[in-house]
């Protein structure tokens, strides 16, 4: 489905009985909303499941960037006012959980709870130039160029070894994404410096990270859960960036609990 929500059209799924308590789902860069299909048919029989594609990818706008987080979360906050859900539980993976930490600093009471998932709350000055030539490698050679060193970082070398169907959706959605949109949401991420205010957050914290993620790295993750008071960490075994695909089993058992003695 599409709504018009912060002057962009937001393509957008909403599914599970419309009585229960909603979960809000946000994507990494470089994908879009159905990298959670193995998180939704496992909530979508006791929650209701809102997932949205970000701005600049999936069949959202590709508005001209370069977008800040701050708008992003704006985004989701005018996408959840449009459908008429006036609080939320939220789960976002790398980017999407730099939204969340935006999210609920600006607007906590829109929040019943947040899971972070495989992200972080700073980008350190050195890691800037990394970020430089990704983007100019968009720009030069297209997202095509970029598939295979995501795909290094994003999972470990065991279950990049073994051939699933899995693998080629993700290498589709990051060639899908469009370049202006990877661009636009690249100079966003390079922008997050939070963790000095994480502190302010109070709602209930799940944190979750898989133990060999390169880019948003354990350490990350625990930077996070030393600033949010009372907030939970676990950490997943066998697992790189995008844990919630790689370990799904563990992944959703950490998540379900969680939700359950919050929801």
């Amino acid at each position: 489905m599409i709504t018009r929500a912060n002057g962009i059209n937001i393509h957008y799924e909403l599914e599970g009985p419309e009585s229960a308590p909603v979960v809000t789902l946000s994507h990494s860069l470089a994908t879009d909303f159905s990298m959670w299909d193995p998180q939704v048919a496992a909530l979508k029989s006791s929650y209701r499941v809102l997932r949205y594609d970000s701005r600049g990818h999936g069949g959202t706008d590709v508005p001209e960037g370069p977008y800040t987080l701050e708008q992003m979360a704006e985004d989701v906050k005018a996408l959840l006012q449009v459908l008429g859900i006036p609080r939320t539980h939220f789960m976002g993976i790398s980017m999407g959980g730099m939204i969340a930490q935006v999210l609920a600093l600006k607007s906590p009471g829109l929040l019943r709870s947040l899971i972070l998932c495989d992200t972080s709350s700073r980008i350190p000055k050195d890691a800037l130039p990394i970020w430089e030539e990704r983007i100019e490698l968009a720009q030069k050679q297209g997202m095509d160029s970029l598939v295979e060193s995501t795909m290094e970082r994003w999972f470990t070398a065991s279950f990049r070894r073994n051939p699933l169907p899995v693998h080629e959706r993700i290498r589709g959605m990051i060639r899908a994404t469009p370049v202006k949109g990877y661009i636009g949401c690249s100079r966003a991420i390079m922008g997050l410096n939070l963790t000095e205010r994480l502190s302010g957050i109070t709602l209930p914290t799940l944190i979750v990270v898989g133990e060999s993620d390169p880019g948003t790295p354990v350490s990350a993750s625990q930077a996070i859960h030393e600033q949010i008071k009372g907030s939970e960490l676990v950490i997943l075994e066998s697992a790189a960036h995008l844990s919630n695909i790689e370990q799904e089993g563990a992944f959703n058992t950490a998540a379900l609990d969680f939700l359950r003695r919050w929801a």
